[in-house]
């Protein structure tokens, strides 16, 4: 068994407030959980307007559909063009760990 976690630090685009920045994370979160079949939430900066830090993870039997999966995450996440992706954390913990 393989499990695979990522951070996404996150810089929002034009965000003025809480309510706005839900409006662009909800639809995030969403969208990775259904399109990829990942646990997702929204795990930090959570009182900052302009920021939002998402974890991701995953489990699967091969550590490499691990990486492929946390791949196209990265991809989902840095192809939206209302926010901006500063940073992309991983861990993998596999059998020998």
């Amino acid at each position: 068994m393989y499990v695979g976690a990522c951070e996404f630090d996150l810089l929002l685009g034009d965000v003025r407030s809480l309510k706005q920045k839900r409006s662009v994370v909800r639809p995030l979160v969403a969208e990775l959980r259904k399109r990829f079949e990942v646990s997702v939430a929204e795990a930090g900066h959570l009182d900052l307007h302009r920021r939002a830090l998402i974890g991701v993870a995953v489990v699967a039997a091969d550590g490499e559909h691990v990486r492929d999966v946390l791949d196209e995450c990265e991809r989902a996440v840095a192809g939206r063009p209302e926010l901006e992706l500063l940073s992309a954390r991983r861990r993998l913990l596999g059998p020998e760990d």
